[in-house]
């Protein structure tokens, strides 16, 4: 938890402020792949460009599991990078193993 002394935060507490996070869901790659009606593998190489200041969360399970997720924002900034490789195809080309 960060606080801040020198006030802009969103709750007050004894003068210091509390900055509090505002993201209250996230959809699974899977679930944007489907509203979207993209293909999720091709959706999962388009979103590894992203970052969390993007509005890209992975959510951890148990053991080994992760799962890509996104916020509103992060929808979005999917969105505008799905119609960037569709304008140009060639950005993005799958690494295929030699045979």
């Amino acid at each position: 938890m960060a606080l801040d002394t020198q006030g802009g935060g969103d709750i007050r507490r004894g003068g210091l402020t509390v900055q509090v996070n505002k993201v209250h869901h996230v959809q699974t790659i899977t679930r944007v792949a489907q509203l979207l009606g993209e293909d999720e593998d091709w959706l999962w190489d388009v979103a590894s460009e992203m970052d969390q200041e993007d509005g890209l969360i992975w959510v951890y399970g148990p053991g080994e599991q992760t799962v890509m997720a996104f916020t509103d924002f992060g929808i979005e900034t999917l969105i505008d990078l799905v119609q960037i490789h569709k304008d140009n195809p060639g950005l993005l080309k799958r690494w295929i193993a030699p045979e």
